[in-house]
Parts: C-alpha cells; sequence; structure tokens
C-alpha cells in the first residue's frame, strides 16, 4: 500500500468560499479490570445504582487513592499497541471542577507528565492506500458519575457507580479532515483495544465515546481558528453526523461576520443538530497541580519490555499474515481482521478448509445473515467447525455451491451439522457420469428442435440444456460433469 493524502471534505459557501475541516478526537476509553482505577470497588455494567461506591469513590474526607497496577499496565499495553512513545516518568494531577457527579470536588488526572506519548494510527483509506493520523497523548484519569434527569419532573439525581472508574484518554492531533476519516480513525482504534483486551470497546454502554474537536478554515490558509468541541459521541453514525452539522454551523457563522465562541457543545440526535452546552475552559481554568495523596509514577524498561513481548497480533500484522499466508486480497483481509472475533472464526474455518472459500462465505453468506437476525458472530448459529466441514464438501464434490447454500440456510435455522442436513434431505450430488449421460440424452430426446437450433449455430440455448438436466436432478447433478457431457454430445 502506498500512503495517501487527507481527502478533505470542503463545504462551498452561498458566496462562493471554501472552506475545509481541522479535526481532532478526544476519546475516553474505560480501562478493562475489575475494580476501580484507585479504590476496589467492582467495574461491572449493571449493577443497581450507587452499589459500587467506597468511601474513596464517594469523596469521603480522608479517603486515601490507592492506584490499580492493573490499569497501568493495561494503559501501556495500549501506548505500545499504537506505537506510542511510554513515558518512564508520568505524575497523577488534581483537575478541579464542579459537579453533583464528581463528588470529591475534584478529578485525578493527568496533565504535564502522561503515562504515554506521541504515538500512531495508521487508517485505510480508498484504492488500498492508508494515512497515518498522530497521537498526542494517553493519560489515565478517573471517570465521573452519572446524572439522571428523566426520572423526576422536579429532581435530578446521581449514580455514582462509574465514579472512579478507569478511563484512557486517548488524544488526537488535528490530523483529521472529514466525517469519515474521523468515523475511520475510531472503528481502527476500537478494533486495537479489543485485539489488545484493553477496552471493550461498548460504545453504546458508554465503554468507549468520543469528543470532537471542530474548527473551519478557508482552503489555503494555515492557521488554526477558533474550536468547537462536541462531547459525548457514542457511536459512529452520530460522529459522522455531528461533525458535519457543526462545520456547516461554523462556515455559516463565519461567512455572516459572526465570532465562533470556544465552547462545548452536545448532538441532539432527535434534531440532527448540535447545541451549547457551556463555555469551553482552558487547562488553566482547571487549575490543575500535582495530586499530593499519589506519588509520581516510575516505570522501569524492565516492566514496559515485559509487557511489549507479550502483546497479541495486532489487525495490521494479522492482515499482512492473511494476505501472504491465505493467499487473500487487501479487501477480504481488512475485513476479516476488523473485528477481533471475526478473525478467529475464520482461521478456525481457513485451517480446516480452504481458506479463500472460508473467506467468501463468511464475508457474504454469513455475514448477511447475521446482519439479517441482528447477531454478532460469536453468537452465530453455524460454528466455525460446521461451516468448515460444509467447504470440505462442497471441495470433494460431495454437494454443489447451489446445494451448499440451501445446507448454509438449513444449519443457520437448526445449528445442524451439514453431513447430517445432508443426509436427511438426500442432497448428496450426482457425480456418476453414465446417470447424468443418461439424463442429457434424455433431455435431448424430448427437444429435438432445440437440439437442432443449437447445432445450427445458436450457442445461446446451452443454458437451457443445462437448466434441464438439473431440473431433472433436482439441483444435484454435479454442473462440471453436465457441462462437459452436454458440450460433447450437443457437438
Amino acid at each position: 500500500m502506498t500512503i495517501h493524502e487527507p481527502i478533505p471534505t470542503h463545504i462551498t459557501s452561498s458566496s462562493g468560499n471554501t472552506w475545509e475541516l481541522i479535526i481532532g478526537l478526544e476519546i475516553h476509553a474505560q480501562i478493562k479490570s475489575n475494580s476501580k482505577l484507585f479504590s476496589s470497588s467492582p467495574t461491572n455494567f449493571d449493577a443497581p445504582p450507587n452499589s459500587n461506591v467506597s468511601p474513596i469513590d464517594a469523596g469521603m474526607p480522608g479517603m486515601l487513592p490507592v492506584l490499580n497496577e492493573k490499569c497501568v499496565e493495561q494503559i501501556v499495553k495500549t501506548g505500545l499497541g499504537l506505537n506510542a512513545e511510554i513515558n518512564m516518568y508520568s505524575v497523577f494531577d488534581r483537575k478541579n471542577y464542579f459537579y453533583p457527579d464528581l463528588p470529591q470536588g475534584y478529578q485525578i488526572s493527568q496533565f504535564t507528565d502522561p503515562i504515554v506519548g506521541k504515538g500512531i494510527i495508521r487508517i485505510n483509506m480508498p484504492n488500498d492506500t492508508y494515512r497515518d493520523v498522530g497521537i498526542t497523548r494517553i493519560h489515565l484519569e478517573q471517570d465521573a458519575g452519572k446524572s439522571i434527569h428523566d426520572q423526576s419532573p422536579k429532581e435530578s439525581f446521581v449514580d455514582l457507580n462509574r465514579s472512579g472508574i478507569a478511563l484512557m484518554e486517548i488524544v488526537t492531533e488535528p490530523h483529521i479532515r472529514s466525517p469519515e476519516e474521523a468515523v475511520e480513525f475510531m472503528r481502527k482504534l476500537r478494533s486495537i483495544v479489543r485485539y489488545l483486551d484493553t477496552c471493550d470497546g461498548d460504545m453504546e454502554k458508554g465503554s468507549m465515546r468520543c469528543d470532537a474537536n471542530v474548527s473551519v478554515r478557508l482552503v489555503g490558509s494555515t492557521n488554526l481558528n477558533t474550536r468547537v468541541e462536541i462531547k459525548n459521541l457514542n457511536s459512529f453514525k452520530y460522529i459522522a453526523k455531528a461533525i458535519k452539522y457543526e462545520a456547516e454551523r461554523q462556515v455559516e457563522a463565519m461567512e455572516n461576520g459572526e465570532e465562533i465562541l470556544q465552547e462545548t457543545r452536545l448532538f441532539d440526535v432527535e434534531k440532527g443538530e448540535t447545541r451549547c452546552m457551556r463555555s469551553k475552559e482552558d487547562a488553566i481554568d482547571y487549575r490543575y497541580f500535582p495530586d499530593p495523596d499519589l506519588l509520581p509514577l516510575v516505570l522501569t524498561q524492565e516492566y514496559i519490555t515485559k509487557i511489549k513481548n507479550a502483546l497479541p497480533e495486532l489487525p495490521e500484522q494479522k492482515k499482512s499474515r492473511y494476505i501472504s499466508q491465505y493467499d487473500l486480497s487487501n479487501y477480504d483481509a481488512e475485513v476479516l481482521v476488523a473485528d477481533k472475533e471475526t478473525a478467529i472464526y475464520f482461521e478456525i474455518v481457513a485451517d480446516n478448509s480452504d481458506p479463500k472459500m472460508a473467506a467468501n462465505w463468511i464475508t457474504a453468506e454469513l455475514f448477511g445473515l447475521l446482519n439479517k437476525s441482528k447477531l454478532e458472530i460469536e453468537e452465530s448459529p453455524i460454528s466455525s467447525e460446521n461451516l468448515a466441514q460444509l467447504i470440505r464438501l462442497i471441495k470433494d464434490g460431495t454437494i454443489s455451491g447451489k446445494i451448499a447454500k440451501q445446507v448454509f440456510e438449513i444449519m443457520f435455522e437448526t445449528q445442524e451439522a451439514p453431513d447430517a442436513i445432508i443426509k436427511r434431505e438426500n442432497l448428496i450430488q450426482l457425480s456418476d457420469n453414465s446417470a447424468i449421460e443418461k439424463i442429457v440424452s434424455e433431455v435431448m430426446e424430448a427437444n429435438p428442435d432445440k437440439v437442432a437450433e443449437y447445432r445450427g449455430g445458436k450457442d445461446r440455448l446451452f443454458p437451457f440444456f443445462v437448466g434441464q438436466v438439473m431440473q431433472k436432478t433436482r439441483g444435484q447433478a454435479n454442473p462440471q460433469i453436465v457441462n462437459d457431457i452436454l458440450k460433447s454430445k450437443l457437438s
């Protein structure tokens, strides 16, 4: 593949000016761990409100935080997976702001000295090209609780179960130039953290959410204008829609001579528009200072090397292996490695049958039925072992490709093995030459006029004869043998 320049989304205003988008993302990814960042409270998503709350999470006076070593390991692993710098020395800071769902009155985060520094994510572009989006930093911080406003017309409630859960905040450089690139970046990042098993990437449950910083400038300009932050986007669809709307809003405002305010906005999914939430604070407004209850974090090279040596095969590495080992196309390999569970499923099928056929059956037939049934691949009624068996039965001529699709649908409905279905339904492919030759003769005898026309030069009648033979054999005749015998007898 070759490197590709960004494909910017240009907005042409009514006055004829052309504007480009400048986009940077801040992704909050919940670290996969059994307990919170500074307390022993569990992190399960479906617990009753305020049941996973320790005195530390509730901000009780005199409670001292104790750093969860697993969370440190997970963020270092993520940094290494993103080809990022790991800082041997990092500091926890207090970020001061006041909200009801942040009971201690400040958030423990990192400011000047994060654990992870600059890195790169390579995103796929059209025509087998790619480009790199820079990571500015990844820092470790605790999540806030959740304010609930729809339970009462007069009161708001607070659930502190999320308070203190460990987050990685992954900050990009302003390298992204279109809503589509932003979505592709998020897909790639989610794929990587899932492979690393450092975050489950479940956007619907809030385990991964995105803040998009959007500004616009005239094409040709190198200035970075005032940016607006769109907060808490939790689906690929809404990321694209929110960025597109906000960019168009800013262009219209600037064309009308209005000032773009530095603010935080929310995306209203019902109306498809952003609206102001609050003015955007700068770092100075948070009054950062080192947390006096936590010592600086000092890592050793031995610790980092141990984690690096245990890294799993990541999507790009797996993709290269699929292309060389299984002789897959770049597109097929890319589709199969995008999701960790899909890759696991594919490898079992490929290693026990024909890899190219495995890729085709998974990406076309299986994905089609799974999408229709709204199932993930790990919920597939067809096991990887059964799909491998089906492909072997096609390869050895036991069934035709057409019959295989019929068997496949029954497998999806019943979860049965293909050989059991074929035996019960009497679907074994007819490959006996003499039997097929007899049926071909019967078809030709029943259609002498068509035979004469074919021999007179009407080659387009050949599919007619194939269809007649397949009809008489209920589709069970071996198509290749049928074609060979027909060509021989008709000529």
